[in-house]
């Protein structure tokens, strides 16, 4: 559950394009992040910063099935993520 979760983010890349996960580390661009998805597409907020402050309409956004562990190497921005977006986040489906 998103409110036992410490460090939750969101990670804009160079060109893997965005992921929510914990953070692990960062070391320069090299983020890690752990239980990490990938946003594909995300709808109820307008800028990433409303992803990581507010969240997504879940029911009009696709996010991936979490991976253990993600080593993202071309990091760009990284956001600290509130619990109410983590929420959202994590309840979201896959949605083609």
């Amino acid at each position: 559950m998103a409110s036992k979760k410490k460090n939750q983010v969101i990670v804009r890349t160079y060109s893997a394009g965005v992921h929510y996960g914990s953070l692990v580390s960062q070391k320069g661009k090299e983020v890690v992040l752990a239980d990490a998805r990938r946003i594909w597409r995300w709808r109820g907020a307008n800028t990433l910063h409303e992803v990581a402050r507010t969240g997504i309409a879940s029911d009009k956004s696709a996010v991936s099935v979490p991976v253990a562990k993600i080593v993202l190497t071309e990091a760009i921005e990284i956001l600290p993520c509130s619990e109410a977006a983590a929420k959202t986040i994590e309840a979201t489906k896959w949605q083609p």
